[in-house]
């Protein structure tokens, strides 16, 4: 690296060392909070997606599934025959849960014995699956009242036997604390990243920047290292804690975790350039980040799934890189996902990154003077 452009980058550092304010304006970020949350976000789960894998002929198998299948909250979209099929739905993420009812479900009912129905669920995004199982457990509910009125006896004929793969105890912190990776380092790289030009612009020293023998794209350069070396280490120190302090099991490969970081840095920082080459004052660069972070946390699926937001807004999370990195980081941590797995979120992330930065550079050298 030349020198020059490692000088400017030691200057940024000690710029940000020394100016470490963080202005919020009031106006900007309540309003698209609320048209983000408004079309976005929603903890309701309208569309548990299940597969059935049934072995019973009888029917009081019949009369559960079609309970299940005629729920407003359940959508099944699989059929299963043989135990092999389970495997690969939950992988993909097909299915959110999978009922499965044994070849004596109906005979065990009749001889008024405890009957097991097996729910088997994703419990990779832990919040989600325990509302499945719980708009389970209401079906089943009613299910064994009806069947002991009909029957004469009493006590729940049926009982639910549940196993969570990938999260077996369904333990949020494994879902969120991995979320919070990628969070806390949009936020961290974003405002270093927006603050930059910026600042120089506010305090006058832009000019003096701009007769050094530095280059636009090497002024670029140095500009958007400090933003990846801060947001490498903010990620690091996060991914330590998570598996030291939270004992979350980090599964999968390492290096297809950092490799995806890099390109996500990558995208953050050019996003950020881009905002900074915009903005004229520090209070205009925090106001364009944060009405880009608002967004990109709700679209990224951080909380509530994606699959709930309409249509429209879905097809606005592709330009999220945040989406994609809290694929690659939950992945890893809970899935044990390596390269092959995880190519089709880096790609992505690359393009964005590439768009971003060249249109940061072209930014910066129309808006030098």
């Amino acid at each position: 690296m030349p020198w020059h452009i490692l000088a400017l980058a030691i200057k940024e550092f000690l710029a940000l060392l020394r100016d470490p304010r963080s202005r919020l304006v009031l106006i900007g970020p309540p309003i698209a909070q609320l048209i983000v949350f408004g079309y976005a976000a929603s903890f309701d789960l309208n569309h548990v997606t299940v597969a059935i894998y049934n072995e019973d002929t009888g029917g009081a198998s019949r009369e559960l599934i079609a309970r299940v299948a005629g729920s407003p909250h359940f959508e099944v979209v699989a059929q299963l025959t043989r135990e092999a099929g389970i495997t690969p739905l939950i992988d993909n993420k097909r299915v959110l849960l999978v009922l499965h009812l044994g070849p004596r479900f109906s005979a065990n009912l009749r001889l008024g014995k405890p009957a097991s129905v097996q729910a088997i669920l994703d419990g990779r995004n832990s919040n989600t699956a325990m509302l499945g199982l719980n708009y389970l457990r209401d079906i089943l509910l009613v299910f064994n009242r009806d069947w002991a009125a009909r029957q004469g006896r009493r006590g729940p004929p049926a009982v639910l036997q549940m196993r969570a793969w990938y999260n077996a105890d369904l333990n949020s912190h494994w879902f969120i604390i991995p979320g919070i990776v990628g969070l806390l380092t949009l936020v961290v790289t974003l405002v270093v990243t927006a603050l930059s030009v910026a600042r120089e612009r506010e305090q006058g020293t832009f000019d003096q920047l701009l007769v050094t023998p530095l280059r636009p794209v090497e002024i670029l350069i140095g500009k958007a290292l400090p933003g990846v070396v801060i947001g490498t280490f903010e990620a690091t120190f996060i991914i330590v804690l998570a598996v030291l302090w939270f004992d979350i099991p980090l599964r999968g490969d390492i290096g297809a975790l950092y490799t995806g970081l890099l390109l996500f840095l990558l995208s953050a920082v050019g996003i950020g350039l881009m905002i900074s080459s915009i903005a004229v004052t520090q209070q205009q660069a925090v106001l364009g980040a944060f009405l880009f972070l608002v967004p990109a946390v709700i679209l990224s699926g951080f909380a509530t799934p994606i699959a709930n937001m309409p249509e429209a807004v879905q097809w606005l999370t592709y330009l999220d890189p945040l989406r994609y990195f809290l694929i690659i980081v939950r992945g890893v941590f809970l899935e044990g996902d390596g390269f092959g797995l995880l190519i089709h979120q880096y790609w992505p992330m690359a393009i964005i990154g590439m768009v971003s930065l060249a249109a940061a550079g072209w930014l910066f050298r129309h808006r030098m003077y």
